[in-house]
């Protein structure tokens, strides 16, 4: 779903820019409150892994694929302020190195696919969690709800954003119709992806996902004919519960995503790309600011082998990833601490 250079005029761009900002500004603050010595380190991961997963586009109907957009996942893992940031970081990342998305339209994209994505899907995620029983399982099912729900909501933005801004004249029902329908199939894709994951994770280390905090269904014994709480274990040390094996299985899985399963991945445009080649918003598309990136298009410059170009840059973008996502949330809990610490008065 990321829109191109074009596609929508520039008061409208301009304005979603505005939005987009301020979101991120407000995430910033808001993740100071996420963010703790067990989410920090995995954020800048997540943002690695969606990064990754979106290069494997999968087949949804004739001619047409689709892909994670990630905005459900982000927000039940690590919150849905740090969520947004760990999209947009994987946005700006897309648009400078890899031309995949426009600059002019980087306010479109990060309102479309991290804005409306994350905070529609962790809306439903805390709906549904809040009515069902308090289990793991529940978990995966509401994101895997959650995440289906996210992606035709991100459909219906780009079309509003289209109606009011679009630089082509085509009927708003035709949009409405043709982006709302391909969108609900790749929903089930993502939320197929978004339940495994978060699925995988809860299974092993559920203290790790946000989204389960306070969901732990206490533990009851009966004591002379009355049922009454277990207490509370000690906690366990943090050092003790070291997220480092989660990171590196973490690493290692986008890596190989991004690197050799990116290969296998659909060549068939995505949904975004197909109804805009099909219903003319791309008439007036324009080059990409950052078309003669060495590593545009997802491949290297100069690397003549499609396999290992696709693999290298895909292994470049999600270290790239990592390391910039991980800058930027290490520094966001660096001023949770900051503010946290008391402040001699001098006295």
């Amino acid at each position: 779903m990321h829109v191109p250079d074009g596609f929508i005029n520039a008061p409208i761009s301009a304005a979603t820019g505005v939005v987009a900002a301020t979101a991120v500004a407000v995430s910033l603050r808001g993740a100071r409150r996420e963010l703790d010595e067990r989410t920090a380190p995995l954020a800048g991961l997540v943002a690695a892994f969606i990064f990754a997963v979106q290069m494997l586009n999968f087949p949804v109907a004739a001619g047409t694929s689709g892909h994670l957009l990630g905005g459900a996942l982000a927000a039940i893992l690590v919150g849905p302020f740090t969520g947004v940031l760990c999209v947009s970081v994987v946005l700006l990342m897309q648009g400078i190195l890899f031309a995949d998305g426009g600059l002019t339209a980087l306010g479109v994209n990060i309102t479309d696919m991290a804005i409306v994505t994350t905070v529609v899907a962790y809306a439903v995620f805390r709906g549904l969690v809040k009515v069902l029983p308090r289990k793991r399982r529940s978990i995966t099912v509401a994101s895997f709800v959650a995440a289906l729900v996210s992606v035709p909501a991100a459909a219906v933005a780009f079309t509003l954003i289209y109606a009011v801004g679009g630089t082509t004249d085509v009927s708003i029902g035709k949009v409405a119709t043709a982006m709302i329908g391909v969108h609900v199939l790749i929903g089930t894709g993502e939320a197929a992806i978004t339940a495994l994951t978060v699925g995988a994770v809860v299974a092993v280390r559920p203290d790790l996902v946000y989204g389960a905090r306070g969901l732990q269904q206490k533990l009851k014994l009966r004591v002379n004919g009355e049922l009454v709480d277990v207490p509370d274990a000690d906690p366990v040390p943090v050092a003790a519960r070291s997220h480092r094996t989660v990171w590196a299985v973490g690493l290692v899985t986008s890596l190989v995503l991004a690197g050799f399963v990116s290969f296998y991945a659909s060549a068939d445009p995505d949904g975004m790309e197909k109804v805009a080649a099909d219903k003319g918003i791309d008439r007036k598309a324009e080059k990409h600011a950052s078309a003669d990136s060495p590593l545009a298009d997802y491949g290297v410059k100069d690397v003549s082998d499609a396999r290992l170009s696709g693999g290298l840059a895909g292994v470049i973008g999600v270290g790239v990833t990592v390391v910039g996502g991980s800058a930027v949330f290490w520094a966001v809990r660096r001023r949770r601490t900051q503010d946290a610490s008391p402040v001699s008065t001098g006295l």
